[in-house]
């Protein structure tokens, strides 16, 4: 069992590992990765270089942490909410689509540090970036095929409109600034509903039935709504 004091180093790490990477991220941002040196993220976070090398032992290591942050992590989420139980692959997509607005909106100063650093990455993390993005496009794409094949969305090339989806979500970290847009989990929720709305049939209405039968529903429905509209109002007694 973990000890109260334990805990709490736990948490004071983690709250120093972060003041490190925002210093850091904040220092690529404005000089770029290869001229800023440990010492320079060292003097930015109150720290001696000495006292840095116990959180991490150097730059790529940092580079590291946010590529798990920021691809690996977000991977392996939209892994599970891809695949959440008793709900539709419209429901389950504009889950993932709030999920990946709402991570850019809250760090993006790292997403973009992240994505201009590309070129800097060693072999084996640049590695690791590629396959977290593929594996983020691959859930997309594959929500998005089981909601054509449920006739819940609209036949559309899938990796397309993945991609499409992915880079609205990712340009919230160019564009998202809280004093002007609102708050970051409305900004994500308005997103996720307008990414399933561009994929949601023309005439909005969703049935589970294929082929012949889904034409058969759907004029049941439009037979439902027009004897409805043509019924006589009651009259009052």
């Amino acid at each position: 069992m973990t000890s109260t004091g334990d805990g709490m180093r736990g948490a004071r790490w983690g709250l120093v590992e972060n003041q490190i990477l925002t210093e850091a991220t904040r220092l690529f941002a404005e000089r770029g990765f290869a001229a800023t040196s440990l010492r320079d993220i060292a003097d930015a976070a109150g720290m001696t270089r000495p006292a840095l090398y116990h959180y991490f032992a150097n730059k790529e290591a940092m580079l590291a942490r946010l590529v798990s942050d920021l691809t690996l992590a977000p991977a392996a989420e939209l892994s599970e909410l891809g695949r959440l139980p008793g709900k539709r692959a419209a429901e389950r997509l504009h889950a993932m689509v709030f999920a990946t607005a709402l991570r850019h909106a809250r760090q993006p100063d790292r997403f973009r540090v992240l994505v201009r650093s590309e070129a800097d990455l060693p072999t084996e993390l640049a590695a690791g970036y590629r396959n977290g993005r593929r594996h983020i496009l691959a859930e997309f794409v594959a929500v998005i095929e089981q909601g054509m094949s449920a006739v819940e969305l609209r036949p559309v090339d899938a990796r397309s409109a993945a991609l499409g989806i992915i880079g609205m979500c990712t340009w919230v970290a160019w564009w998202y600034r809280p004093d002007t847009a609102g708050d970051e989990q409305t900004v994500a929720s308005a997103l996720a509903d307008m990414a399933v709305a561009s994929l949601t049939p023309k005439d909005g209405r969703i049935t589970t039935a294929q082929g012949t039968a889904r034409a058969l529903e759907l004029l049941k429905q439009d037979v439902a709504l027009l004897e409805a509209s043509l019924a006589p109002e009651a009259s009052p007694e």
